[in-house]
């Protein structure tokens, strides 16, 4: 009996961090990021339940990308436990727990391709969440 229970909470904390990561991939989008890309890594890492990746086609561009989604989840009630690399813009990092994300500056992209690092996290479907170029 006490398993169904710790199985309920942990199916609501999953949701929660599932809603986290799509609300930072709508603001993403919405400040017009490249190539959003979520992947579920809860059952490969303890780091975190969802990596975000996008990018931005400047250093300003990530900056702004950085501070909308700051801006939002703030809005939420929720804070990054840390937040790096914001200020040079090619790689910045915002951590909230259970969701981590990662804008970059697409070169820089390229040469870390943490998709490819984490190529054993399940990716997360985003088509219906993103209103992508055009849509609205």
């Amino acid at each position: 009996m006490g398993n169904t229970v710790r199985q309920s909470k942990n199916t609501r904390t999953r949701m929660d961090s599932l809603s986290k990561a799509l609300s930072c991939a709508k603001e993403a989008d919405n400040r017009k990021a490249l190539d959003i890309v979520l992947l579920d890594v809860s059952k490969i890492t303890t780091l975190a339940d969802y990596f975000l990746i996008c990018s931005g086609r400047s250093s300003r561009q990530v900056q702004g990308i950085a501070e909308a989604v700051q801006a939002r989840l703030r809005e939420l009630g929720m804070r990054p436990l840390g937040v790096e690399g914001e200020r040079e813009g090619h790689w910045v990092l915002l951590d909230y727990g259970d969701v981590i994300m990662h804008i970059f500056y697409q070169p820089v992209r390229e040469l870390y391709d943490l998709e490819s690092l984490w190529s054993e996290g399940a990716a997360v479907p985003l088509d219906e969440h993103l209103v992508g170029p055009g849509g609205g």
